[in-house]
Parts: C-alpha cells; sequence; structure tokens
C-alpha cells in the first residue's frame, strides 16, 4: 500500500520501492477507479494523502487535478490547527469514526478514500467502510505498510473483479 505512485511518495521506514504500482495501471484500471468520481461523491483523505495529493495533482494539471480542486474534501488530521490550503476543504478531528457516520448520515454523496492508509486501517477497525475498492497486483515487495493493520478482520463480499492487461485485477468488494 505504501507509496504506490512515485519513487519519493513515501520513503518512511526507509522504504525503496516508491512507484510500484504505476507499471501495473492501465486505462481500464484509471476507468474502474474513476467510476466512483462518476457519481455524486466527496473526498475523504488523511492529512499526508491530503498534503500529498495537493502537491503531487496540482503541479500536474488536467482533469483529474481540476476534479480535485472543485470536489468537497474532508481531512482527517489529529491536530485540530492542522491548516487546509485546498479549495473546498474541511478539517476533521477528535472521534474520526463517529465523524464519518455523521458525514455519511447528512450527505446523500459517497465518500471516496484514496490513499490514507492510517485512516482506512481505523475506519475499517470501526466498521465504518461500506465498500473496498482495490488494485492487486502481481507484485510481491516484501517491506512496507500494510492496507490492514492488526486487529482488522472482516467479512467481505465480493461484487466484482475486473481483470486488466499488465495482469492486475481491480476487485470490489462489499464490507
Amino acid at each position: 500500500m505504501q507509496a504506490p505512485g512515485r519513487a519519493d511518495e513515501d520513503p518512511r521506514d526507509g522504504f525503496t520501492h516508491g512507484g510500484w504500482a504505476m507499471p501495473f495501471s492501465d486505462p481500464v484500471v484509471a476507468a474502474k477507479m474513476g467510476e466512483r468520481m462518476s457519481t455524486d461523491f466527496e473526498w475523504l483523505f488523511g492529512r499526508r494523502s491530503y498534503d500529498d495529493l495537493l502537491e503531487s495533482w496540482n503541479a500536474r494539471g488536467g482533469p483529474f487535478r481540476d476534479a480535485l480542486n472543485t470536489t468537497r474534501k474532508h481531512v482527517v488530521s489529529g491536530d485540530p490547527a492542522t491548516t487546509l490550503r485546498w479549495p473546498n476543504s474541511e478539517l476533521l478531528h477528535g472521534d474520526v469514526p463517529a465523524e464519518v457516520a455523521a458525514l455519511t448520515r447528512r450527505s446523500d454523496a459517497n465518500l471516496v478514500i484514496m490513499g490514507s492508509g492510517v485512516l482506512i486501517d481505523s475506519l475499517a477497525k470501526a466498521g465504518v467502510i461500506d465498500e473496498y475498492v482495490l488494485m492487486v497486483a502481481p507484485i510481491v515487495l516484501g517491506e512496507g505498510r500494510r492496507l490492514f493493520g492488526p486487529g482488522v478482520r472482516q467479512s467481505l463480499r465480493l461484487l466484482d473483479c475486473t481483470p486488466v492487461s499488465t495482469g492486475a485485477l481491480v476487485i470490489t468488494y462489499a464490507a
């Protein structure tokens, strides 16, 4: 899960395999991931992913950057004084699972999480994630941060599995 997009994305703990997922992406992966962005949705990010996406995508430009800029973003941070520099951004702190549950009750929009492994882990433990869209790549790194940490045990129901030209799978599970 750690540093899928760029070599310099997340070198914490001496991780040297940054950018590992990009060779396994293709237009089908982009389309499957983009399906969630063609509905009424809002972003939910951990602060590290939010900061990284802001820096990375605003430098690139294009339609994905435009979607990131115009779509509402909820950002989780342990520091209530965190400054959010992106437009349409709201800070969440405190009891994060309760805050996320409240968001889902007051809005019909789907909350889409990209990256944000620590956030996903805490929300999975609290049982507030109802669907996962995962790309499983045909590579074993042998190190790095995992998506699900200790203490997460959850049965999932397969909704969709799409193989792509690179050997990767895009898998959608209901929680």
